[in-house]
C-alpha cells in the first residue's frame, strides 16, 4: 500500500510538472519582445488618432514600443471615449484653400480647417469624379445639361444614368441628385476665381479636363429652397464661390449632378 500511494505521488508529480511546463510554453512572456515591423502591423497611438480627427495632424505610424515612466494623467493624453465622441459629434471644416495673406489675423494667413488630401480629386476614368475630401462623387461633365430652371435642374438630376453624359459606371436613374447648397459649395477653392475651383491635385487652378470638363464660372443650382420663399433656391457661383438666391421658375442655372453622401 505505502509503495502505492508513493508511485501514484511520482505519477501526479510528473504530471503536473508537465503541465506546468506547457503553461510555460503557451502563456510565453506578457512582455513584447519586439515593436510591429511589417508594414501591416503598423499602427497609430490613440493621441495620434485624436489629433488626425481633430485638427488633421498627420503622424508616423509607430514601429516599436515604448515603455512609459508613468501611467497617463489627464489632460495631456486622450482615450478611446474622447474619440468615440470627436468623431460622432463634430464635423470638421475644411481649409478654404486660400494661402496668401490678406492680414495679420486673415484667413489666407491662418489657414484654419481641415488640410485637403492630395489628390483632392479621383478622376475615375468612368465618368464621374470622387473628391477625396467629402467622399462625394460627381459627374465628370459640368455642363451636360446647360442652363435650365430650377425644376427642371432637379428632373435632370434625378433621371441621370449610365449611358448619359458620358457616364460608363453603371449607375441608374434615381442614384444621381442636384446637391444641396452646402455640398456644392465645398467644390469651392478660395485661392482661385474664374472658376474658383482647384485641379485634381488640389495645388493648383481647374483646367479643362483636370479633372472636370466643361465646368462655367457661372451660377449652378442647387436642391436647398431658401426659407424666406418658397420661390427662392440657393445656387453658387463657380466663377468667384459666391452663394446667393434666385428665382426658381424664371433663373436658368447649370446643373452638376452628385451621388454619395450620407
Amino acid at each position: 500500500m505505502r509503495s502505492q500511494s508513493r508511485w501514484t505521488g511520482i505519477v501526479v508529480g510528473v504530471v503536473m510538472g508537465v503541465l506546468f511546463s506547457a503553461a510555460v510554453v503557451l502563456a510565453g512572456s506578457l512582455e513584447p519582445s519586439a515593436g510591429p515591423t511589417a508594414d501591416v502591423s503598423q499602427m497609430y497611438t490613440l493621441e495620434q488618432i485624436y489629433n488626425r480627427i481633430n485638427n488633421g495632424t498627420a503622424a508616423t505610424k509607430m514601429t516599436t514600443f515604448t515603455e512609459p515612466s508613468s501611467g497617463p494623467t489627464a489632460p495631456t493624453m486622450h482615450t478611446l471615449d474622447d474619440i468615440y465622441a470627436l468623431a460622432g459629434l463634430r464635423a470638421p471644416v475644411p481649409k478654404t484653400g486660400q494661402t496668401t495673406s490678406y492680414g495679420t489675423g486673415s484667413d489666407g494667413a491662418l489657414q484654419k480647417g481641415v488640410a485637403w488630401p492630395n489628390p483632392r480629386f479621383t478622376d475615375n476614368a468612368n465618368g464621374t469624379v470622387i473628391d477625396n475630401l467629402t467622399g462625394l462623387i460627381w459627374l465628370k461633365n459640368a455642363n451636360c445639361f446647360g442652363a435650365r430652371p430650377w425644376a427642371q435642374a432637379l428632373s435632370d438630376a434625378s433621371t441621370l444614368g449610365g449611358g448619359f453624359c458620358g457616364l460608363i459606371d453603371g449607375s441608374t436613374a434615381g442614384q444621381w441628385r442636384l446637391p444641396n447648397v452646402k455640398e456644392l459649395h465645398s467644390l469651392i477653392d478660395f485661392a482661385y476665381y474664374n472658376p474658383a475651383l482647384s485641379n485634381e491635385a488640389g495645388t493648383g487652378q481647374w483646367v479643362e479636363g483636370n479633372p472636370f470638363t466643361g465646368v462655367q464660372s457661372e451660377g449652378y443650382w442647387s436642391s436647398t429652397t431658401l426659407a424666406l420663399g418658397a420661390h427662392l433656391a440657393w445656387d453658387v457661383h463657380l466663377g468667384y464661390g459666391g452663394v446667393d438666391a434666385k428665382d426658381k421658375p424664371v433663373s436658368f442655372y447649370f446643373v452638376w449632378p452628385v451621388r454619395g453622401g450620407q
